[in-house]
């Protein structure tokens, strides 16, 4: 293989990570955890945390906190699911690109 041909190839690969990457910071994830479910985007940006005020009561703050913590934590992994899933191919070996 030619140089040409492989500085081609890592060129495709390149614009097929970053338009990967883009439908991946564009798509939103949404984790639910008892009354709290939370939106991120794909970028981990929190789009929205929405409260099903009806089952809560004042004494719940605790327990509130520590749902939208675990709610948002398992958007996370969602993202970071879709992002090894997507991308694996291209990083593998190279820690921490993504």
């Amino acid at each position: 293989m030619n140089i040409q041909a492989m500085m081609k190839q890592a060129q495709k690969m390149q614009k097929d990570m970053l338009a990967a990457k883009e439908e991946i910071d564009s798509k939103v994830f949404t984790a639910t955890s008892s009354f709290v479910t939370v939106n991120l985007k794909g970028n981990k940006e929190i789009q929205d945390i929405k409260i099903n005020m009806d089952q809560l009561e004042k004494e719940d703050i605790e327990i509130l906190q520590d749902l939208i913590t675990v709610a948002i934590n398992n958007a996370m992994k969602d993202i970071d699911k879709e992002t090894e899933e997507k991308l694996g191919k291209y990083t593998q070996g190279i820690p921490g690109l993504f």
